[in-house]
């Protein structure tokens, strides 16, 4: 899948004598992203902050103890791998740290080669846990959707999503899922519903913002007939529908002020009655409730119910923005590209350099769905095995947004002068790749050089940042 396919490995050095740890960053920093610690509360706050794939530890931390390190990593959603070093090797320490999930033990002073070769199998080795994982949930269909595709992810992020469903599932629950439009609220309630226990029941579904105040109540309740014109028949309601099974609400911050009411009652009691009806009607029935709005918020200002809210929150499950999850692009648009080739008769493969890094560093403003929607167009316009930039969709092609904002705000903070040898703002004129430059050129500045502070700013790894550079000198030396 050409780049898009492959990571940078972030490696986090964790050393109290800052001559071995800046010596083993400068060895390692070509080939990975290294950032470095001191001590344990310093690499605790690096482990929480960042996707760390692989940890360098010595054993012996002052006063702190590496191990402690080890169990603090390892404990995390998605652990490193973790590898101990220390000039007090010793069969028992080596036991020890492999005992704690350690993935290897290397003895100092370190040889570099070999601590770089433990890093590339550890990270073959997790690679290959992670696609087992992945596929072993898809056989089992715990997370197969329908309609947009499967609930995929790999990130953290995504991990306690799935944590989190496997968790409740079972339970009788209600579960409340937030999350922007597009990040798949909807394929989250179905592996609810799939793991729920509840093989017998169906999944029914209502987009809450679909009907008036009163086709919303028939649909949830049903009604007589002749309860209001049009009533011709008595309709069954989705409550019923759903019973022994799961009812899905989508965008529940829509509903108005009276169904709200009723919404409680039925959740609450299990008991529902008909429109035009009076007699109450048991139901079994798991409800699952989605929105894209802040219902604390919609509460605070009166136009949601207090207590409709607490009934929907016993269990509040948030769906990332795929910004936040940048290593599931990847996945989700190689799953894409298989899903629309097959289905469009084409024999596309995979992406080109230059179309996947634009869909690395795109801002997906409209998550998965836009995501999804964009490897359809390219599907759609490619010829051959192969989705290239000029394929994908405007949007995607021509711009970097999460890129821009960041280099704005950079810009925004500490101006360049003249004096630095750049412009305050860059020429109008300029094409994508001269405006990167420029950003890159601004963030260095403010950083005083440092390109792993630089990058944190542009929000890119240090070696794509390297990989930039070096390009911009080639382009150079050629004019």
């Amino acid at each position: 899948m050409s780049d898009l396919g492959e990571t940078d490995a972030t490696v986090l050095i964790v050393d109290d004598e800052k001559h071995t740890r800046d010596g083993l960053r400068m060895a390692l920093e070509d080939d990975f992203d290294v950032y470095v610690a001191g001590d344990r509360a310093e690499a605790e706050t690096l482990l929480k902050e960042l996707g760390v794939d692989v940890l360098v530890t010595d054993l012996k931390l002052g006063a702190d103890d590496g191990m402690e390190v080890i169990d603090f990593a390892l404990s995390r959603t998605a652990p490193p791998v973790a590898i101990m070093m220390t000039a007090y090797g010793s069969v028992d320490v080596a036991v020890e740290a492999m005992r704690r999930g350690a993935y290897h033990f290397v003895s100092k002073p370190v040889n570099i080669d070999e601590l770089e070769m433990l890093i590339r199998r550890g990270l073959k080795s997790r690679r290959l846990e992670d696609e087992n994982t992945n596929l072993k949930r898809q056989v089992e269909g715990k997370f197969a959707g329908r309609g947009d595709g499967a609930i995929l992810g790999k990130s953290e992020a995504m991990e306690r999503v799935f944590e989190m469903i496997e968790q409740v599932a079972p339970t009788k629950a209600t579960v409340l899922i937030e999350g922007e439009s597009g990040t798949g609220k909807e394929l989250a309630a179905q592996a609810i519903h799939t793991l729920s226990g509840r093989p017998k029941g169906k999944l029914v579904t209502v987009h809450c913002a679909g009907f008036n105040r009163q086709l919303l109540e028939s649909e949830l309740f049903g009604h007589e007939r002749g309860s209001f014109t049009g009533a011709s028949e008595r309709r069954i309601g989705r409550f019923e529908k759903a019973d022994g099974g799961t009812l899905f609400l989508d965008e529940i911050g829509e509903i108005d002020s009276a169904t709200q009411v009723k919404l409680l009652r039925a959740i609450g009691e299990r008991t529902i009655e008909r429109v035009g009806g009076s007699t109450p009607i048991k139901v079994d029935v798991r409800v699952v409730a989605a929105t894209n709005r802040n219902l604390e918020s919609m509460v605070a200002e009166g136009t949601f119910r207090e207590d409709l809210y607490f009934r929907l929150n016993v269990v509040k499950l948030t769906m990332p923005p795929l910004r936040l999850r940048p290593s599931d692009i990847p996945l989700l648009a190689q799953a894409f590209l298989r899903e629309f080739g097959k289905e469009n008769g084409k024999a596309v493969k995979e992406f080109s350099e230059d179309a996947a890094v634009a869909l690395a560093r795109y801002g997906w403003p409209g998550n998965v769905r836009e995501l999804r929607t964009a490897i359809e167009h390219g599907v759609v316009m490619a010829n051959g095995e192969r989705v290239t930039l000029k394929h994908l969709p405007e949007a995607v092609r021509s711009c970097s947004p999460a890129l821009a904002t960041r280099v704005a705000a950079i810009a925004a903070a500490a101006p360049v002068t003249r004096k630095t040898g750049f412009a305050e703002a860059a020429p109008e004129s300029l094409d994508i790749a001269e405006m990167e430059a420029h950003y890159i050129q601004l963030a260095l500045t403010r950083t005083g050089g440092n390109r792993t502070e630089a990058a944190v700013l542009l929000g890119i790894s240090r070696r794509t940042l390297q990989r930039k550079l070096k390009a911009l000198r080639d382009i150079r030396k050629e004019e």
